[in-house]
């Protein structure tokens, strides 16, 4: 990979911690380029960037510049940091995580994965496929992949495989060769005008594939089905609809996976044997099997990498078991999300489900409240513990008792709203029985929980 920036010899990322900045400082160092970086705690993530080279600062300061040349910042980080206040006094450029991945995709083969939700399990199938086939990719996701340990993995080849993220518009930053959009819902509606907006900015995002590209959409979306015949480039569809280009058939769902019929038109192409549970990632799945045809990836070579394919961590990840209680985690932060993630629990498994959730965000919990709850009523036994914020101020009148207060109208008869997380653990311990899967749900801090609730289980024999 030659980039044409060779006069910026130093990169200082603010936020080289979060979940799509990593990647790319990971990608950034193996590619020998000095990085340097801040962010507001350690992490493992941390420790692993500055094991690779990076020096990373905890909290952010103005000093923290130390004679760069460029300041790369994630969307989360405000106009008023100090390190971008710092850079601007300074006239150091300062973009985006976008525009430093869209200049890495400027000079490969592009492979963006796009959607409400999907991306991240999406891009890892992708890069798992493309890494099996023996096309040795660089992988930019914005979770860490179970077999690497890591959200990003540098390949020598012309493929970048990478997330396109539709917050504050990022996405239009990437040119792909090839544009996967798994679905669309109204999210991050603080960055679009209306749901209109949103819907515009994805199709211009796909019409900036090349002519000789492609476009991949889930025919099951039904927002997705209605701009079909907008999208200006080569389209292919994937989904569980029998007319889809490529798709499953006859599902079935164990707590081992699920297996499914996979068809490319009419012609039963082969069986699917998963290792990650639910309906959504057949669909995920099916995307992946999407790209490898347009790369001219045997359906069987594709399979098996699939079907080797461990998943992603926090995505429905087993912390620990223990007494018979099995204690997972998971990322899911919308309300299709979270019914994605209760639906395969419950087509999987046939037992009594806990769900311990942290809602992500004020905006979305004003937004989604009513849809949270109505989905945690698919779950036995529910606790709801208060808002995580990251990047946004507290908003008076808006906490997780909105949810608590919808599970109440509807009649759920075993829910707890405990807003102090850390004291979960002790008030759950008791109540737990054999048998039981628990799992901690939301964008922010949540899996702390089961970690320690892991270690009260223990403590009490």
């Amino acid at each position: 990979m030659v980039l044409r920036f060779n006069k910026i010899k130093k990169l200082h990322m603010v936020g080289i911690g979060g979940s799509g900045m990593s990647g790319i400082a990971e990608i950034l160092l193996n590619m020998g380029y000095p990085v340097s970086g801040s962010d507001l705690a350690d992490s493992p993530v941390v420790d692993r960037l500055k094991k690779l080279g990076a020096l990373v600062s905890i909290g952010h300061k103005s000093e923290n510049l130390n004679n760069c040349d460029a300041v790369i910042i994630s969307s989360a980080v405000s106009a008023d940091n100090p390190e971008v206040m710092a850079a601007i006094q300074l006239k150091l450029p300062v973009i985006r995580r976008a525009e430093m991945l869209g200049e890495l995709m400027r000079v490969k083969y592009g492979i963006a994965i796009a959607g409400t939700h999907g991306k991240t399990t999406t891009t890892s199938m992708v890069g798992t496929v493309l890494s099996e086939a023996g096309l040795d990719p660089t992988i930019i996701v914005g979770g860490i992949l179970s077999k690497l340990g890591s959200s990003a993995r540098m390949g020598h080849s012309d493929y970048l495989v990478a997330e396109a993220d539709e917050y504050d518009r990022s996405f239009l930053d990437l040119i792909p060769s090839i544009a996967v959009i798994t679905n669309l819902e109204p999210e991050h509606m603080e960055c679009y005008a209306d749901f209109n907006d949103l819907r515009g900015a994805f199709l211009q995002f796909a019409n900036r594939v090349p002519f000789f590209g492609r476009v991949i959409i889930c025919l099951d979306d039904p927002t997705l089905q209605e701009m079909y015949g907008d999208f200006k480039r080569n389209t292919l569809t994937y989904g569980l609809l029998p007319h889809a280009d490529i798709n499953a058939r006859n599902l079935r769902f164990s707590p081992n996976g699920s297996i499914s019929e996979v068809y490319i038109g009419k012609t039963l192409a082969g069986e699917l044997r998963l290792q990650v549970i639910g309906q959504h990632n057949v669909k995920n799945a099916l995307a992946a099997l999407g790209v490898a045809l347009e790369l001219d990836i045997s359906f069987d070579a594709a399979r098996n990498a699939l079907e080797s394919f461990t998943g992603v961590r926090r995505r429905f990840e087993l912390k620990g078991s223990i007494n018979g209680i099995d204690i997972y985690d998971d990322f899911a932060h919308h309300p299709t999300e979270l019914n994605a993630t209760i639906k395969a629990i419950r087509n999987s498994f046939k037992r009594r489900l806990v769900v311990i959730f942290q809602p992500h965000l004020y905006s979305r919990t004003r937004s989604f409240y009513k849809q949270f709850g109505a989905v945690l009523m698919e779950a036995d036994k529910v606790i709801v513990t208060n808002i995580y914020p990251s990047r946004e101020k507290p908003v008076p009148g808006i906490d997780g008792k909105m949810i608590a207060d919808v599970l109440i109208s509807l009649g759920h008869t075993d829910f707890k709203y405990i807003p102090n997380m850390d004291e979960i653990p002790r008030i759950l311990a008791g109540e737990l029985l054999e048998g039981d899967i628990v799992i901690t749900v939301g964008a922010g801090n949540i899996a702390r929980v089961g970690t320690a609730l892991l270690e009260v289980l223990r403590s009490n024999g």
